[in-house]
Parts: structure tokens; sequence; C-alpha cells
């Protein structure tokens, strides 16, 4: 949930990033963070593992403006992808607005999206959250690998696979290239924002 401080006039959003490893999460992060640099005072926070980019979590707040007169601030994280750090997937989904799923266009990787993705959902109820009834993005990242020869999924596929029952917005992308990682984190944006209007009153 959305920390509101009505004293400040301020509101904190956070948005998690969450997807198989090695699908492009942390990537995503680090071309926001190069096209927002100039706008920000901190740098982001980075711990690597041997078998995973990120172990805990990539952390960039950036101002949004206001709305409703409330300053809003958003922090993006990101989560391990591999399958032994759930419990720290866990707590990091805990106080989540709204969440980017990263999903891998490789063909060999088709399976680590779908599991990852019910790992989301189990891990969403956890605290009482219904991913279909919850500000949710899915970006289907490395779609310009399959210029190099790189078998990719076909987008029904992956859309069959990962957003038959959600329905959810969903964006083609490449974080390496930049291709959709904007548009993906505004519209991210705009769907938290829109959830969580009603409590700025």
């Amino acid at each position: 949930m959305a920390f509101i401080n009505t004293k400040t006039k301020e509101v904190q959003v956070k948005l998690v990033y969450v997807g198989p490893g090695r699908g492009g999460k942390t990537t995503n992060l680090e071309y926001i963070f190069s096209r927002i640099r100039h706008r920000i005072q901190s740098d982001m926070v980075s711990i690597k593992t041997q078998g995973d980019r990120t172990l805990f979590f990539d952390f960039l707040p950036f101002e949004l403006g206001a709305i409703k007169g409330y300053n809003v601030k958003t922090q993006l994280y990101t989560v391990p992808g591999q399958v032994k750090y759930n419990a720290t997937r866990k707590l990091v989904l805990k106080g989540v607005d709204g969440i980017v799923f990263v999903a891998d266009s490789m063909v060999d990787r088709r399976e680590n999206n779908i599991h990852s993705l019910e790992n989301l959902k189990e891990n969403l109820r956890f605290y009482d959250i219904d991913i279909c009834d919850f500000p949710f993005i899915l970006q289907y990242n490395k779609r310009d690998l399959g210029a190099q020869g790189v078998p990719i999924l076909d987008l029904e596929t992956m859309e069959q696979d990962l957003n038959a029952e959600l329905k959810a917005p969903s964006f083609t992308a490449s974080a390496v290239t930049g291709e959709n990682v904007i548009a993906t984190v505004k519209r991210a944006i705009s769907t938290t924002m829109v959830a969580i209007r009603e409590k700025l009153l």
C-alpha cells in the first residue's frame, strides 16, 4: 500500500520488477536510471551474487510531480529471479503498489517464465493480494535477440502462457537497447496511480 503522508503532502509508491533470473529486470532499471540520472540525487543500490545479477534490490526514487496536491515519489525495486531466493522475493514484495513482470522471450526460458509467474501469484497471496485485481504490467523482453538468430517465442505463445487470464497491458521490449523500457515504466506508474488515486482524498 502506498505510504501517504498528509502532513508533508507526499505519496511514496513502490513498484517492483519481477520475473525469471537473468530476464532483464536489472537491465531495465539501469536503463531507466541512465535516462533520468540528472533528475535524482541518490544512486541505485545493487547487491550482486554469483548466480543472479541481483540478490536484493535496486532502489531508484524520482519525482513524478503532484497529483491532487500530493507530491509523488516512486521507488523501483527488482527481486532475484533464482528459485533459492524466494524468501527475499517475498520480503521485497511487502508493501508493493504495482508490478512489472519482465518475461524472457528466449524459447528455452519459456518454462522459467511460467514458473516465475506462478511463484509471484503465490507470494502475493501471502499478502492477501489478488494479482487479477492489482496494477500489473507485462514486458516481453529480449525481442532484439530474434534478429541475431536466437530462437525467441512468438507473442501469441507468450500471451497465452502469461496473459490469457490476466489480460494485463503488455509491451514488447529490449532492455539492452531501451526499446519500450520507458513506455513500460510510465504505464506501470500511471496504472498504479489510478489504483491508489481514491486514497488521496
